[in-house]
């Protein structure tokens, strides 16, 4: 740095000398398997990168800070606007309605029958000051109609509101399997639905590329990028065919992707559908323009044990889409995933932005990931690996054809599958859930529990005909019921396909701890492992340790203690413990010495069901014929063997 004189007065460190110093600290391990990540599109993440050099920020459509949107979500519309009102008077400045059966209110959804209770559920919102999305899933058609009608009621000017009404049929088809008729009817009706839009004066973004239903299956971030370009294209030419110029129609779209615990990967993602589709319209014979993106943080990755860490997912998820480049932050409250979240988790997931924005100044630098290597590297790799899975789907026939094909669910089912095995074995981690679990954890508040099941977009058996968008918005004005406007949306040719599933991956260590828990009602006592400990504390710490988390992970107790004199006090403490399983927990020294005889010991006073905590080595035929019945260690899988421990306590 120019300021710093000294610094020419050393050579600049070069590569070949960290590799030097690297391989002193390896030991002859293998660089590629110790420091050098992989994702799930077979990516490779290098330790240390150089600067990127003639980087180009990526820039979006207004500078300054991003929009901090809250999800308005409770079902019955004046709860929702006592909430609304709260979250616009604590400093948000944007507000998302969801309504009810829409995939994304899961089960919750503001009870929207008519123009009156939406005009209830948005009394007091000046919504001529603030912006506003629409996620009405199925039911984004009528519930636009809804808003439009809304806001003639109020005089306002559509041409000076902020608003996304958020109409994703191709991302409803996706979530739920259905669409209400033909691509081809629902290609006219959306074509017609713009024109009339504009005709109103409406210079909003009407259409909506949703990444969210390809995330919550489990997709990589190279196909939730590739799916939601498909989709936009689709769109485009959806509207180009009914008669719209191509700038018209993508000045018609919005865009949204999920934001994740993983701050690299996320702020790429971002900063990569910015190129993409920047591409896309240069493909098109458009000049590039700032698109609007919408983030939202990730449903995948909640927990409903220990969700107080929902807190940091949802911190750094905020953190990388504002630094990535989002136009809108929603974050998930921290007690979403157990029920509908009160006041004061609203509270702190609006903070959450607020502190990143004002306290920490993120907004202050346009693009600040650009020229530093990590950042620009994954940048370039997600575009050049989501381009080629793009051109996968548009070879199938576009993103429609490649749903009802079941090609695009086929993928990502596979790459589910890898994330599913990477959680079983704890490489991906869940903190709280899966390391480190807490037994003893305390309740949250919420307002109202997690429906058994979240709502699915529901349509008419009896169709009636077809309605023109301006007609919709006519009957809202006159009281028409959002069942009766839904009564036209059933066309010819109906699409069934199958539907992308929506998982949390923290959902099999939450099962078998409901599982425990419904033990520990039942019986007053939980599932216990004793942890018999071999030798001085120093020996057993480590893997007792590690025990412990292990087993808690599953809802099982683990009764750990300071070691034992002789065996025949550990097999008494054993069996006074009341505990049907036991780990045998010390370090590979000790385990040559005594483990077999421990196992045989306990075998021998009727304790058959032993684990022993760490690889076995050569002792592993030694020790199976003594009666240890399972090892474990990092990589194996804790699902598998957690669940057979469950089974025989």
């Amino acid at each position: 740095m120019d300021d710093l004189p000294l610094a020419s007065e050393f050579p600049a460190a070069t590569r070949e000398q960290w590799l030097r110093l690297v391989e002193g600290v390896l030991k002859g391990a293998d660089f590629d398997k110790k420091l050098v990540g992989r994702t799930y599109d077979g990516l490779t993440i290098q330790p240390l990168y150089p600067k990127a050099e003639g980087a180009t920020p990526i820039s979006r459509a207004e500078a300054g800070p991003w929009r901090v949107a809250q999800r308005i979500d409770h079902p019955d519309p004046q709860k929702a606007n006592e909430l609304a009102l709260a979250d616009l008077e604590g400093g948000a400045d944007a507000l998302v309605l969801v309504t009810d059966k829409a995939p994304a209110a899961r089960g919750f959804g503001v009870r929207v029958e008519d123009l009156d209770t939406l005009d209830k559920a948005l009394t007091g919102v000046m919504l001529d000051l603030i912006h506003l999305r629409l996620d009405a899933g199925g039911r984004g058609r009528q519930m636009a109609a809804l808003l439009i009608a809304l806001c003639e009621r109020r005089g306002l000017k559509l041409s000076n509101l902020s608003l996304d009404l958020g109409l994703d049929p191709i991302g409803a088809m996706a979530a739920t399997g259905n669409l209400s008729a033909s691509w081809n009817t629902v290609s006219a009706r959306a074509a017609q639905t713009l024109g009339d839009l504009t005709s109103k004066g409406f210079t909003g973004r009407a259409f909506l590329a949703d990444g969210r239903p390809y995330h919550e299956a489990g997709a990589s971030e190279a196909q939730e990028l590739a799916a939601v370009l498909a989709t936009g294209l689709a769109y485009m030419r959806t509207l180009e065919a009914g008669g719209h110029s191509l700038d018209t129609a993508r000045r018609a779209l919005a865009f949204l992707l999920v934001a994740d615990a993983d701050e690299f990967l996320t702020v790429a993602k971002f900063r990569a559908l910015r190129r993409l589709w920047a591409r896309v319209e240069e493909a098109c014979g458009l000049t590039p323009v700032p698109l609007r993106l919408h983030a939202e943080t990730a449903w995948r990755m909640t927990t409903r044990r220990d969700p107080w860490v929902n807190m940091l997912r949802g911190t750094i998820a905020a953190f990388s889409a504002g630094i990535g480049g989002a136009d809108a932050v929603t974050v998930l409250p921290f007690t979403a995933p157990l029920g509908l979240p009160d006041a004061f988790a609203r509270r702190v997931a609006r903070n959450t932005q607020l502190i990143l924005l004002d306290e920490a100044n993120l907004a202050r630098v346009a693009d600040p990931a650009a020229g530093a290597g990590g950042f620009e590297a994954l940048t370039d790799a997600l575009c050049e690996k989501a381009w080629t899975l793009f051109q996968e789907i548009e070879r199938e026939g576009g993103i429609v054809e490649s749903l009802k094909q079941e090609a695009l669910q086929s993928r990502i089912a596979e790459t589910r599958s890898a994330r599913a095995k990477a959680i079983a074995t704890r490489k991906d981690p869940i903190t709280g859930t899966s390391e480190f679990p807490n037994l003893h954890e305390a309740d949250v508040a919420v307002l109202m529990p997690s429906p058994s099941s979240g709502g699915q977009t529901d349509l008419e058996k009896a169709p009636l005909p077809e309605a023109a968008f301006a007609s919709l918005v006519q009957a809202a004005s006159t009281g028409a019921s959002v069942s009766a406007l839904a009564a036209s949306a059933p066309g010819p040719d109906p699409v069934s396909v199958e539907p992308l599933p929506s998982h949390r991956t923290a959902e099999p260590f939450e099962t078998l701890r409901d599982a425990a828990d419904a033990v520990f009602a039942k019986t007053g006592s939980r599932p216990k492992v004793f942890l018999a400990n071999l030798g001085p504390v120093a020996a057993f710490t480590a893997r007792a340790t590690f025990a412990k988390n292990f087993f808690e992970a599953g809802g099982i107790e683990a009764l750990s203690n300071d070691g034992f004199s002789s065996l025949d006090d550990l097999v008494a403490a054993a069996r006074k413990s009341g505990a049907k399983l036991v780990c045998l927990c010390s370090s590979d020294e000790i385990y040559q010495s005594h483990a077999v005889d421990a196992a045989t010991a306990l075998k021998k006073a009727g304790l058959n069901a032993l684990y022993l905590a760490g690889r076995p080595g050569d002792l592993q035929e030694s020790l199976t014929k003594a009666g240890i019945g399972n090892f474990i260690f990092v990589g194996c899988d804790v699902l598998k063997i957690l669940s057979e421990a469950q089974a025989g306590t």
